[in-house]
């Protein structure tokens, strides 16, 4: 699943290259990846992007919205007088669309078309209203973003949860939103906590430290265009940087660590393959 630095860049993106249109039809290829009336959709003009934790949100000019999660495989494709991919690249990147993965595409009046393609069908879109967006049972439930939570508010919420291992309570989207495993590994490094350690053995600072390392690790990753998993690219078919340039530990397991010169580790935290190095996080 694309973490939220992707989807962030994921939305401005496409904010680019089809912000402004107006769609002509919607083609349903798959029934379970569109939930809701289509008749809310056709006719409409892209009013507006936003994203709410790992949702992307795209309002109409009508006041409805379509919710898109992409989940493990899910891709947009928009193929116009330029071609750019977002999500996660398969044959589907290159082949004619539609393609054997496409489960919904969108007409627009000016013929350009913008695919969903979705490999394991776990992703959808919904259209919703106001409301039904306002009362969302995933929505309602998110936390707020790492950004969003002052220092006191991030300690509060820490001292619910006690008895768990850190990196668990900093995956659950009810806790904080939009922390995945790359940079829940790569906050707990930067505040040099191990991601195992029970959160009553936290301190204050050690609490704060973690809040301002996983605002700077994702906001440089939304910077540099998301991370380069090999099953990720951006809105205009190119990487993002995110691994290559700061990473300190995810992905870099037998490397030495560029803060204290020990050997990488990885192991398994919260049912997630988790980077660490012993030398400098306690």
């Amino acid at each position: 699943m694309p973490e939220l630095p992707e989807v962030e860049t994921i939305r401005r993106g496409l904010e680019k290259f089809v912000l402004g249109k107006r769609i002509a039809d919607v083609k349903i290829l798959c029934e379970k990846s569109f939930r809701g009336d289509a008749h809310f959709v056709i006719g409409q003009k892209i009013k507006r992007f936003d994203r709410k934790g790992k949702a992307l949100l795209i309002q109409l000019e009508n006041g409805f919205w379509m919710m898109v999660h992409l989940r493990m495989t899910g891709q947009l494709i928009f193929i116009g007088d330029d071609k750019f991919a977002a999500g996660h690249p398969d044959g589907g990147f290159t082949e004619e669309m539609p393609g054997r993965h496409t489960r919904v595409y969108f007409e627009f009046e000016d013929g350009t078309h913008l695919y969903f393609n979705d490999q394991r069908k776990f992703g959808f879109i919904a259209v919703m209203d106001e409301l039904s967006l306002a009362t969302d049972p995933f929505l309602t439930k998110l936390a707020p973003e790492p950004w969003y939570m002052k220092p006191d508010d991030f300690w509060a919420m820490l001292q619910r949860h006690k008895s768990a291992p850190i990196k668990a309570v900093i995956l659950d989207q009810k806790n904080i939103a939009g922390v995945g495993n790359i940079y829940a590994d790569e906050g707990c490094f930067y505040a040099k906590i191990l991601p195992w350690r029970k959160v009553a053995t936290l301190s204050r600072e050690d609490a704060d430290l973690l809040l301002e390392g996983l605002c700077k690790v994702m906001q440089a990753s939304i910077d540099s265009g998301g991370s380069t998993m090999k099953d990720y690219v951006k809105a205009d078919g190119t990487k993002g940087n995110y691994l290559e340039k700061f990473s300190q530990v995810f992905r870099r397991e037998g490397l030495e660590c560029r803060r204290c010169g020990a050997e990488i580790q990885k192991t398994r935290t919260a049912g997630r393959g988790t980077h660490y190095c012993p030398g400098c996080q306690e």
